[in-house]
Protein backbone atom coordinates (compact mmCIF):
# COMPACT_ATOMS: atom_id res chain seq x y z
CA UNK A 1 0.00 0.00 0.00
CA UNK A 2 1.55 3.51 -1.15
CA UNK A 3 0.41 6.72 0.38
CA UNK A 4 0.05 10.69 -0.96
CA UNK A 5 2.42 12.65 1.23
CA UNK A 6 -0.57 14.47 2.73
CA UNK A 7 -2.07 10.91 3.89
CA UNK A 8 1.21 9.51 5.37
CA UNK A 9 1.43 12.98 7.48
CA UNK A 10 -2.18 12.46 8.84
CA UNK A 11 -1.40 8.75 9.42
CA UNK A 12 1.83 9.35 11.04
CA UNK A 13 -0.06 12.46 13.31
CA UNK A 14 -2.82 9.75 14.48
CA UNK A 15 -2.96 8.11 17.89
CA UNK A 16 -1.60 4.77 18.51
CA UNK A 17 -4.72 2.57 18.68
CA UNK A 18 -6.03 4.70 15.09
CA UNK A 19 -3.25 3.89 13.73
CA UNK A 20 -3.51 0.35 14.80
CA UNK A 21 -7.03 0.08 13.02
CA UNK A 22 -5.86 1.46 9.78
CA UNK A 23 -2.69 -0.91 9.66
CA UNK A 24 -5.52 -3.98 10.41
CA UNK A 25 -7.37 -2.48 7.83
CA UNK A 26 -4.60 -2.41 5.88
CA UNK A 27 -3.71 -5.95 6.06
CA UNK A 28 -7.27 -6.53 4.86
CA UNK A 29 -7.69 -4.52 2.07
CA UNK A 30 -4.01 -6.06 0.64
CA UNK A 31 -5.14 -9.77 0.91
CA UNK A 32 -8.47 -9.02 -1.01
CA UNK A 33 -9.10 -10.23 -4.73
CA UNK A 34 -10.77 -7.32 -4.96
CA UNK A 35 -10.08 -4.23 -1.99
CA UNK A 36 -13.29 -2.49 -3.81
CA UNK A 37 -15.17 -5.24 -2.41
CA UNK A 38 -17.62 -4.83 -5.52
CA UNK A 39 -21.32 -6.46 -5.17
CA UNK A 40 -24.01 -7.03 -2.70
CA UNK A 41 -22.61 -7.78 0.86
CA UNK A 42 -19.22 -8.24 -0.59
CA UNK A 43 -17.61 -7.01 2.54
CA UNK A 44 -19.41 -9.04 5.19
CA UNK A 45 -16.13 -10.71 5.61
CA UNK A 46 -14.62 -7.66 7.04
CA UNK A 47 -14.13 -7.16 10.94
CA UNK A 48 -17.33 -5.02 12.18
CA UNK A 49 -15.13 -2.29 12.72
CA UNK A 50 -14.42 -1.17 8.69
CA UNK A 51 -16.74 -0.29 5.68
CA UNK A 52 -15.80 -0.07 2.60
CA UNK A 53 -17.86 1.98 0.01
CA UNK A 54 -17.74 3.76 -3.47
CA UNK A 55 -16.75 7.49 -2.75
CA UNK A 56 -18.93 8.85 -5.14
CA UNK A 57 -21.96 6.27 -6.28
CA UNK A 58 -21.71 7.31 -9.92
CA UNK A 59 -17.92 6.00 -10.21
CA UNK A 60 -18.16 2.49 -8.12
CA UNK A 61 -14.36 1.74 -9.88
CA UNK A 62 -13.13 5.22 -8.63
CA UNK A 63 -11.60 6.42 -5.14
CA UNK A 64 -13.14 4.34 -2.29
CA UNK A 65 -13.49 5.26 1.75
CA UNK A 66 -12.69 3.03 4.48
CA UNK A 67 -14.67 3.90 7.16
CA UNK A 68 -13.10 2.79 10.32
CA UNK A 69 -14.51 2.49 13.85
CA UNK A 70 -18.50 3.55 13.48
CA UNK A 71 -17.10 6.57 11.14
CA UNK A 72 -14.66 7.76 13.96
CA UNK A 73 -11.75 7.96 11.33
CA UNK A 74 -11.76 7.00 7.12
CA UNK A 75 -9.49 6.90 4.24
CA UNK A 76 -10.05 7.53 0.72
CA UNK A 77 -8.01 4.70 -1.71
CA UNK A 78 -7.32 3.92 -5.43
CA UNK A 79 -6.79 0.22 -6.56
CA UNK A 80 -4.83 -0.16 -9.54
CA UNK A 81 -5.58 -3.37 -11.05
CA UNK A 82 -1.82 -4.88 -12.35
CA UNK A 83 -0.79 -8.38 -13.25
CA UNK A 84 2.44 -8.46 -11.49
CA UNK A 85 1.91 -5.91 -8.83
CA UNK A 86 -1.51 -4.72 -8.07
CA UNK A 87 -1.78 -1.53 -6.41
CA UNK A 88 -3.24 0.17 -3.40
CA UNK A 89 -2.70 4.09 -2.89
CA UNK A 90 -4.06 5.80 0.17
CA UNK A 91 -4.82 9.82 -0.73
CA UNK A 92 -6.29 10.96 2.06
CA UNK A 93 -6.79 10.36 5.92
CA UNK A 94 -8.71 11.58 8.51
CA UNK A 95 -9.26 10.62 12.66
CA UNK A 96 -11.76 12.46 15.04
Amino acid sequence: MDWTAEALQEFESMPDDAKQLVLAARAELITTLDPYYRGIDADASLPHWITVRPLASTSPGGPHIADLAGGRGWFIFTFTRRHADPQITVTDMFWA
